[in-house]
């Protein structure tokens, strides 16, 4: 085990991202892992290099060395901090799918964001066309 922090950004105004959240949250990590929701107003992203509007795109890790994992990394990353799920990542990187996970993630993320955002409930605005 180790004492390093993983940071998850998460949409905790997403009931789909919270509800998956909740789960992850509930699970003995093997590190620490500090839970930031960028829903929130007054969330200072930009001292971790990205924007709201990048991170209600697209999931965000921060491993402990401070690289930034995103999308279908993000949760390989994730994965790897938890019990039960330990396996899943050294699957998917090990077997090189983390590019193909990202690819369907992308497509899914990007539908779901536009979704949310056409129905007034993704916090920044309307979302711009393809």
């Amino acid at each position: 085990m180790s004492d390093a922090s993983y940071i998850v950004f998460f949409d905790g105004g997403c009931p789909l991202c919270s509800r998956e959240i909740a789960h992850y949250r509930g699970l003995q990590a093997f590190g620490a892992i500090n839970w930031l929701d960028v829903s929130v107003a007054g969330v200072d992203l930009a001292s971790y290099g990205i924007t709201q509007d990048q991170a209600m795109r697209r999931f965000h890790v921060m491993d402990a060395e401070g690289n930034m994992h995103t999308g279908a990394d993000g949760f390989v990353a994730l994965w790897s901090q938890l019990p039960g799920y330990r396996w899943v990542s050294r699957l998917a990187r090990g077997m090189g799918l983390v590019g193909l996970m990202d690819w369907f993630y992308s497509k899914f993320a990007s539908w779901h964001f536009k979704r949310r955002c056409d129905s007034g409930t993704c916090g920044i605005g309307s979302a711009p066309g393809p």
